[in-house]
């Protein structure tokens, strides 16, 4: 059954911070950023501290598990205590903690909400531990204070999902991913065509040159009912495509091409799926008789692709939808959202034990259906 949003999520409700004594420290370590963030209950960002791993996963071609996790633990203390002192306060004057707990590498995971639990339990601060994902579909109300509800494409490396946003953890997913995320198909083909890790970067800067046209991909599912994606046969596309080039090395042209090729198709199954989901969500959100524009989001790392947003951009302008996308700097991976995120939770009184568990699977709406397809259990 539909519920209504509550009035105090909303973001003129939400200008009460009553519930949020102080800046809110935010911590995340799900994949390979280890980040912690300072953020003013008013959304002022006062601190913003991002350490890269990329270095040390890119011989590997992909983020590895224990060497992120070592890492974590190696940095994170030191960077809690920068991003603290950088914010011109202490640690007896922040307001709560919030740290990332799930879903995500779990090894990882736990090295930040162990901390976060840590911190707060000695300072005798509010704790909330944050869904990932919900971080990431937050993150455009602290940019522009984007009302409730709104269509969210959230694209990553681990993720890619439509859903209908109607509230702080009050979400309905439209469609998913039944194979690879689009992040990961990116990084793939990156691999594939000697581009290197990490692969979204090296994709969109190599497409500049390319020929989109020169390879003929497929757009898997596009056209076929429905909001899910599919990403995997396009990869094998391209692996197929390089293989029968019959050369050990490709050319510069031949890997310009081909990744134009595949952005180009990537934008093109995205555009689609998000053309089937304007009328799904417009059906949900009917009965909530919000009276605001109808809007499109775009959050995640894959959100950081100038194509991909230019074209969403054009669906958006063409379904009526207003486009909007946080800064390029607050889509991959940082601790501002989750800090922000627990001020969201915190303004509607939530907050978490210390006993909440590390999550390595945390669903945004937990009564959607599994995905089934290939490389999925249903």
């Amino acid at each position: 059954m539909l519920t209504k949003t509550p009035d105090s999520s909303a973001p003129d409700a939400a200008a009460d911070d009553a519930l949020v004594m102080g800046p809110v420290l935010g911590i995340e370590t799900s994949c390979d950023e280890t980040a912690a963030a300072v953020v003013a209950a008013d959304g002022a960002i006062l601190s913003n501290l991002i350490l890269s791993q990329i270095d040390q996963h890119r011989p590997y071609g992909g983020v590895v598990p224990e060497i992120a996790a070592r890492a974590h633990v190696d940095h994170l203390d030191g960077l809690i205590a920068r991003a603290v002192a950088d914010a011109g306060i202490e640690f007896g004057d922040l307001g709560a903690i919030a740290a990332t707990s799930g879903p995500g590498l779990v090894g990882g995971v736990m090295v930040g909400l162990v901390t976060g639990k840590a911190i707060a339990a000695a300072h005798k601060l509010p704790f909330v531990a944050i869904n990932h994902l919900e971080a990431h579909a937050l993150t455009v109300r602290l940019v522009d204070r984007t009302p409730f509800p709104y269509l969210l494409l959230l694209v990553s490396g681990g993720h890619c999902q439509l859903l209908s946003v109607l509230g702080v953890g009050n979400y309905r997913r439209l469609g998913t991913t039944i194979d690879d995320a689009i992040g990961e198909a990116f990084d793939k083909t990156a691999n594939l065509i000697g581009l290197g890790y990490p692969g979204g970067p090296a994709v969109e800067e190599a497409a500049t040159r390319g020929d989109p046209k020169r390879f003929k991909l497929p757009r898997p599912l596009k056209g076929r009912p429905g909001c899910d994606f599919s990403f995997s046969g396009l990869k094998t596309a391209v692996r197929r495509a390089v293989e029968a080039l019959a050369q050990d090395t490709l050319s510069a042209k031949d890997t310009a091409d081909l990744a134009a090729g595949f952005q180009s198709a990537a934008g093109d199954v995205l555009c689609d799926r998000v053309g089937h989901a304007v009328s799904a969500h417009r059906d949900i959100v009917a009965p909530l008789d919000r009276e605001t524009e109808p809007m499109l989001v775009v959050a995640g790392g894959v959100a950081a692709n100038q194509y991909l947003r230019n074209r969403l951009q054009k669906t958006a302008d063409a379904e009526g939808f207003q486009f909007m996308a946080p800064p390029r700097a607050l889509c991959t991976d940082n601790a501002v959202m989750v800090a922000w995120a627990g001020i969201e939770r915190l303004r509607l009184g939530l907050r978490d034990g210390l006993d909440t568990p590390p999550r390595a699977r945390w669903p945004l709406d937990p009564t959607a259906p599994p995905a089934a397809g290939a490389g999925v259990k249903a």
